[in-house]
């Protein structure tokens, strides 16, 4: 809780800035996030390609909710039951197809974002997001732990640079 009362200025912030379209100002907007739990996290041996568990279900529709009115115009998932889960919800309410991309090359999925312009919902893991952040030179925050599924990336890229936001979102997972 300590973390979100500073949520509100940059979002108003962000809000004033959507004004005026992205395009006229060369800027490029990047949500990052993990997939949401998956099933048999912290327990039971894992899957190969499990689905989201209902926390992650949950944590999923929170994300939709979250970026419904920040004007997603692309979504990206890598081809797992688990990224394109977390992506479905907002892909459905925003009328998006899901596009998949290769975790393993992070520099070719930044090279597509960098030259598309919008805003855009990337859905990864935690062991290739932050190698994703640092291809779109933005700032990575540190190793993804493996329970963490509340981190969420907001890089703005623009002719001045690239700044970095880390958010959190949904409930933090309490182990059990």
């Amino acid at each position: 809780m300590g973390r979100r009362p500073h949520l509100l200025p940059f979002l108003l912030l962000t809000l004033l800035s959507a004004c005026q379209p992205l395009s006229d100002r060369g800027e490029i907007l990047v949500f990052l996030v993990r997939h949401a739990e998956r099933a048999h996290d912290g327990g039971m041996a894992p899957e190969e390609d499990p689905h989201l568990s209902p926390a992650g279900e949950e944590r999923a529709i929170a994300l939709a909710r979250m970026l419904e009115d920040a004007g997603i115009t692309h979504i990206h998932s890598t081809d797992y039951f688990r990224t394109r889960e977390t992506a479905a919800p907002l892909a459905t309410a925003a009328g998006l197809s899901v596009s998949l991309y290769d975790a393993g090359d992070p520099g070719a999925i930044a090279a597509d974002l960098l030259a598309t312009p919008g805003r855009h919902l990337v859905v990864g893991h935690s062991n290739s997001l932050p190698d994703l952040v640092t291809a779109l030179g933005g700032d990575p925050h540190g190793a993804i732990d493996t329970m963490e599924y509340d981190r969420l990336y907001l890089l703005s890229i623009g002719p001045g640079g690239v700044e970095t936001v880390l958010l959190r979102f949904g409930e933090p997972l309490r182990p059990s």
